[in-house]
């Protein structure tokens, strides 16, 4: 099936296309996106879109009033930051920022939902108030929970709250999806274990701290294997390991840091209180102590029953049925969309963007958005305001 892309959206397609070429030459990181947001602004205010600015910091939500009678509100919610990467595509468009690159295709979440806006201010064929959430540090540093805590849903009430990703790997143009916990929740780790340390020729005097962080490490690993009901997924990762200096002498002190991936808060309680137990009593094992920082960081994103079905809903009539998945396998990665969903009832659907570019994955240097995604996006914004805001 040929995606129904509505006439007035692929009129559309240049401008977003323009629209998200200027985005990816120009990055800019987390709550440092200040140009991004007055380009978004800018266009907004030029569609007729009432516009509010500074939550967040460089947040952008944009107000727009159907021309029928009704009470319903939802949001629509685009990604707007990029990532510290460099940039390897060699491409006309590619970052002139050094160092800052659109590694995660947000700059094609922002001009797709700025086309559903441009579409929508123009015709306000719905009832009701719609909320497009232009959100700023969706990587790594929680910008969605920022928004969420500064007020966004208090400012701007909505009964429900929608995302979308584009998803390299996934067919182009099929949409997946599923109820329930779509993607992990997301914590790190810092283990700091501190000895005596002294001469590596005379261990007998001193405590060794990297032999007793080698078999944390080993150690960290039975905590899914062994702990976790087989049922159940998680994932512990140890990603840094920090000591030492030189070749002949035992460090006072080594660090391990790391991530670690779960669906629901049982599992989560539970794997915290496993590494603080295990590098307590492996340190002690050693004659060591253990200091653990643990940070819970993203939630689970999980998707509302009755907003999954919506979704799924919506996706078919742009797509077809048979290029929505609507039982996905879960992901480890996280999303800070998780924040919304854990206020608002709601769902986040993948985008398949095909094989990528040169193979390349998400926050890959050689990564770029698919542009023969920009009707589908748009059109299934614009879908999900029509089957939800009808009136």
């Amino acid at each position: 099936m040929t995606p129904a892309i509505p006439p007035a959206i692929a009129a559309l397609t240049g401008d977003m296309k323009a629209w998200r070429h200027h985005l990816h030459a120009h990055p800019e990181t987390a709550f440092e996106e200040h140009a991004t947001a007055d380009f978004i602004a800018g266009l907004l205010g030029d569609f007729g879109v009432e516009v509010h600015r500074g939550l967040a910091g460089t947040g952008v939500v944009g107000v727009l009033a159907g021309k029928r009678t009704g009470n319903r509100a939802i949001g629509l919610r685009a990604d707007i930051d990029a990532l510290h990467v460099t940039e390897a595509t060699g491409l006309p468009h590619a970052s002139v920022h050094a160092g800052r690159m659109h590694a995660c295709g947000h700059d094609g979440h922002t001009a797709m939902l700025l086309g559903a806006a441009k579409h929508l201010a123009a015709t306000r064929d719905f009832a009701g108030r719609l909320i497009l959430i232009f959100q700023p540090a969706e990587e790594n540093e929680g910008g969605g929970k920022v928004m969420v805590e500064e007020g966004l849903f208090d400012r701007f009430p909505v009964d429900a709250v929608y995302g979308m990703h584009n998803w390299p790997g996934l067919e182009e143009g099929h949409f997946a999806l599923r109820t329930g916990p779509i993607m992990a929740g997301y914590d790190v780790f810092e283990i700091t274990l501190s000895g005596k340390g002294g001469h590596a020729a005379m261990p007998h005097l001193g405590t060794d701290q990297l032999v007793a962080a080698g078999h944390l490490m080993t150690a960290l690993q039975s905590i899914v294997a062994r702990s976790v009901n087989p049922t159940e997924a998680a994932v512990v990762s140890v990603t840094q390991m920090h000591g030492g200096d030189t070749w002949n002498v035992l460090p006072a002190s080594v660090v391990l840091r790391g991530t670690v991936r779960t669906f629901t808060k049982a599992v989560q309680d539970l794997i915290e209180t496993r590494i603080t137990e295990l590098s307590r009593s492996i340190a002690q094992g050693f004659g060591a102590e253990a200091t653990i920082h643990y940070e819970r960081r993203y939630p689970a994103t999980v998707n509302s029953p009755e907003e999954a079905a919506v979704a799924a809903r919506v996706a078919s009539a742009v797509v077809g049925a048979d290029r929505v998945d609507t039982n996905c396998p879960q992901t480890m990665g996280a999303e800070d969309f998780a924040f919304m969903l854990g206020v608002k009832p709601g769902a986040y659907v993948q985008l398949g963007a095909g094989p990528g570019r040169g193979g390349c994955m998400l926050h890959n240097p050689g990564y770029d958005f698919n542009d023969a995604l920009l009707g589908v996006g748009a059109s299934y914004w614009v879908g999900l305001v029509h089957d939800q805001m009808a009136g």
